[in-house]
């Protein structure tokens, strides 16, 4: 029987990482009874399991009545469980008779909740080894501890070879942060608390100290960046955590806007840049390039029309032109900007600044 279970009944959504693998629609094999599950709620049930091989682990000595107080069921439904656990998932439960309850006669058993297909175990190792490579070194205890898991529920169904991991992500350009900028970070955006740090601005050479209210930590080619209110600014702002020193939590707490969505923040943007209104961009990969870069995403939101020379158009919107003039420039002359007018000047005018230069 395949069911999704979803572990986390209020998530906060204020970290994402970009070249991230989003695993959805994640089927669990539970190795129950089909008619069993239809009678019974899954996630109480589920929740009966856990208590009952948490407190029998503890030598706390469960039975039907306590299981049945806990969750406000009839003891007869409660001793379906146990009888259940024992029979159908191979529980070493052993009853006590003075103690009136059950515990563990193996206590190294661990509850056989979850079948992992090969999907899914693919999903997770590419889940886990991207929370290592990616963190740089600064996972903090949350974080680990999601780490710890992952690679525990692996262990079970495989082999785990540091060594000889089947694959890697390697960044290059990237710009890592402290680890004590990062914590500090982190704590902010998951207890809502506002922030206090210097900031270093590369194009004005100056270092400000800013208040800025942490909305999401943004991992986008391996640089972390802060998404958040500046207080001196009066908008919402993204900080280079590279850049930042000194950060420090405040006492102030503040509530997330209703009208805040991360993916909407960014919808008409190219990369991390913001800027007016969007405007539509269309590209022009020559032939040969274009065997090269087909399937490429460069915009959730991006057309693609191939031509009968074998050339292929992408079309998307931007509100900035910063980030997609470098990424046009990498491509040389295989890549021609049909439109907008003023991004044609652009490249065109660092065209020719660069052939001035050789």
């Amino acid at each position: 029987m395949n069911v999704t279970l979803t572990l986390l009944s209020d998530p906060i959504d204020v970290l994402s990482i970009f070249y991230r693998v989003t695993i959805t629609d994640l089927s669990i094999d539970f190795i129950m009874d089909f008619k069993y599950f239809l009678a019974m709620g899954l996630r109480n049930i589920y929740e009966r399991f856990v208590w009952l091989d948490e407190q029998a682990r503890r030598m706390a000595y469960p039975n039907a009545t306590s299981l049945a107080n806990r969750f406000e069921i009839s003891t007869k439904t409660a001793q379906r469980d146990i009888d259940f656990m024992r029979d159908r998932l191979n529980c070493p439960l052993q009853y006590h008779r003075s103690r009136k309850g059950y515990y563990y006669e193996d206590s190294t058993f661990s509850l056989p909740m979850v079948y992992l297909s090969s999907k899914e175990l693919s999903s997770l190792l590419i889940a886990r080894k991207m929370l290592k490579d990616l963190s740089g070194g600064y996972l903090g205890e949350e974080l680990s501890s999601i780490l710890k898991k992952i690679t525990y529920v692996l262990s079970r169904h495989m082999v785990l070879d540091e060594q000889g991991e089947p694959f890697s992500f390697e960044m290059i350009e990237y710009s890592p942060a402290s680890e004590e900028v990062f914590k500090v970070v982190l704590e902010g955006c998951l207890k809502r608390q506002s922030l206090k740090f210097i900031y270093y601005s590369p194009a004005k050479e100056e270092r400000l100290e800013r208040r800025v209210d942490p909305y999401h930590l943004l991992n986008y080619m391996g640089n972390w960046h802060l998404i958040g209110y500046c207080h001196l600014r009066k908008e919402i702002r993204d900080f280079s955590l590279s850049r930042i020193s000194e950060p420090r939590l405040l006492d102030e707490r503040f509530n997330l806007p209703s009208q805040f969505d991360f993916h909407e923040y960014f919808h008409s943007t190219f990369g991390l840049y913001k800027g007016g209104s969007p405007k539509r961009v269309v590209l022009r990969f020559s032939p040969e390039k274009s065997k090269w870069i087909r399937g490429q995403i460069w915009h959730k939101d991006q057309k693609v029309r191939y031509l009968k020379d074998g050339s292929m158009e992408i079309s998307f919107s931007v509100s900035e032109f910063s980030e997609i003039q470098r990424e046009i420039l990498k491509h040389g002359s295989d890549v021609e900007v049909i439109r907008p007018k003023a991004l044609r000047r652009l490249i065109k005018n660092e065209a020719r600044a660069i052939a001035q230069k050789y």
